[in-house]
């Protein structure tokens, strides 16, 4: 799947402050992350991330399971 910086996600686990909402800041090999609680930001790489994500927000602001996720093309 192909995830975009700025992109607000959902991870299995919480954040320790009580957010659950994470804004990506930058992608490759690791991805770099954003509390959108705290404003701590994280570094996971590729693997770690594919494990731990489980919701997306789509175009609509309604968060859908990565599994449903169907991102639309830029044009």
């Amino acid at each position: 799947m192909k995830y975009k910086v700025n992109d607000i996600i959902t991870l299995k686990k919480g954040h320790p402050c009580g957010e659950n909402k994470w804004k990506i800041l930058r992608t490759g090999v690791d991805i770099k992350l954003q509390c959108l609680g705290c404003d701590k930001i994280v570094w996971l790489n590729r693997l770690e991330f594919n494990k731990r994500i489980r919701k997306i927000q789509d175009k609509d602001g309604k968060f859908v399971s990565i599994v449903h996720y169907e991102p639309q093309d830029e044009e």
